[in-house]
């Protein structure tokens, strides 16, 4: 969804992908590496065990007891599905209008413990779009085109359907966007944390979600790194908008 026009100050503290401050990216290089590969590669034969053997989970998922006709090895670090690579392409696209919805928050914004919230927001989610892109471009798929002009140019631009259509879970509307840009003060303020708690939701049930659809290690670690985060970042925006 492409935002109505704003002043090109408006979004001065927007950077490209990957150049999140050091601090954010200290946090979230972890959670995806450089290791490349493509989707089609030909799985590993994995021997099969004489004994009981306990079965490797996902991140964050503990191991369990297999029998050794149901074991199916530890998950490949290089194995990677089109569910891994649609995630990694949706949030990107999801970040990219939190990213400009933070932009507005330090000319708009009443209150300093919002400013400050949405500071943090801005340079997190900055970090993992670069992490993001990069993913997909060290697998060859297209990065999406950000509000910015980032990304590669091959993938698809942020959705601009006033109605919604083909956005992503939690996402604004044009008409959302434009209200919260056109506000100011404690009304800015409202607008964008009822907002940004909604936008969050939808970023968390996509990171849940791909917990059972993706493949690949390292997008799994960054979602649950993704969900914990705005949960967290959730709490506290409920506390500061019960404050307004």
């Amino acid at each position: 969804m492409q935002p109505t026009r704003r002043p090109a100050n408006a979004v001065a503290r927007r950077r490209r992908p990957g150049r999140g401050r050091a601090v954010a990216c200290g946090v979230l290089v972890a959670a995806l590496g450089a290791a490349g590969c493509t989707g089609g590669a030909e799985p590993t034969a994995v021997s099969t065990p004489s004994s009981v053997v306990l079965q490797p989970g996902k991140p964050g998922e503990p191991a369990r007891t297999v029998a050794p006709e149901d074991f199916t090895g530890a998950p490949a670090e290089d194995d990677w599905n089109e569910a891994d690579a649609e995630f990694a392409a949706g949030m990107i696209r999801h970040h990219d209008q939190a990213v400009v919805m933070t932009a507005w928050v330090p000319e708009r914004s009443a209150s300093e413990q919002v400013k400050a919230l949405a500071d943090r927001m801005n340079n997190m989610q900055e970090a993992e779009i670069g992490l993001m892109s990069d993913w997909l471009t060290e697998r060859d798929q297209p990065v999406p085109v950000l509000h910015d002009g980032g990304g590669d140019g091959t993938g698809p631009r942020v959705p601009d359907d006033p109605h919604g259509h083909d956005l992503m879970p939690g996402m604004l509307t044009a008409a959302e966007m434009a209200e919260l840009e056109a506000a100011s003060g404690t009304e800015f303020d409202r607008l964008f944390l009822e907002g940004m708690i909604e936008h969050h939701r939808g970023a968390i049930a996509m990171c849940s979600d791909i917990t059972t659809t993706g493949v690949d290690q390292k997008i799994q670690e960054l979602a649950a790194n993704i969900g914990v985060d705005q949960q967290a970042e959730t709490a506290r925006m409920r506390e500061l908008l019960d404050g307004l």
